[in-house]
C-alpha cells in the first residue's frame, strides 16, 4: 500500500470520526457533565448555549461531508486506474 493511499484513508477516517463526535457529543448528557466540571465558570453558559452546540454540530457535519468527498474522489481515482489496466476489448 502506498503512502498516499494510507494518508487518504487516515484522513477520511479522521474526518468521519471527528464529524460524528462533533455532531453528537454537544447534545449528550456527557457534554453537560463535562462542561459543569470546567474550571472557568464564565464558559459554562457559552458551552451550554444551543447556538454554540449547533455550531459544533455544523462543524461536525462539514467534517463528515469532507471525508465522504475525499473517499469518493479516492474511489473514483482507484476505479479510473483499474479501468486503465483493463484491456479495451475485455469485460471484467
Amino acid at each position: 500500500m502506498r503512502w498516499s493511499t494510507t494518508a487518504t484513508f487516515l484522513f477520511v477516517f479522521y474526518c468521519i470520526e471527528v464529524g460524528v463526535f462533533f455532531l453528537v457529543a454537544p447534545w449528550s448528557s456527557a457534554w453537560d457533565r463535562a462542561v459543569i466540571n470546567l474550571p472557568f465558570p464564565a464558559l459554562h453558559d457559552i458551552y451550554l448555549e444551543s447556538t454554540f452546540r449547533g455550531a459544533l454540530s455544523g462543524f461536525g457535519l462539514i467534517h463528515i461531508v469532507w471525508g465522504a468527498h475525499d473517499l469518493e474522489q479516492w474511489l473514483a481515482r482507484r476505479q479510473k486506474a483499474r479501468d486503465k489496466k483493463t484491456p479495451e476489448g475485455s469485460q471484467g
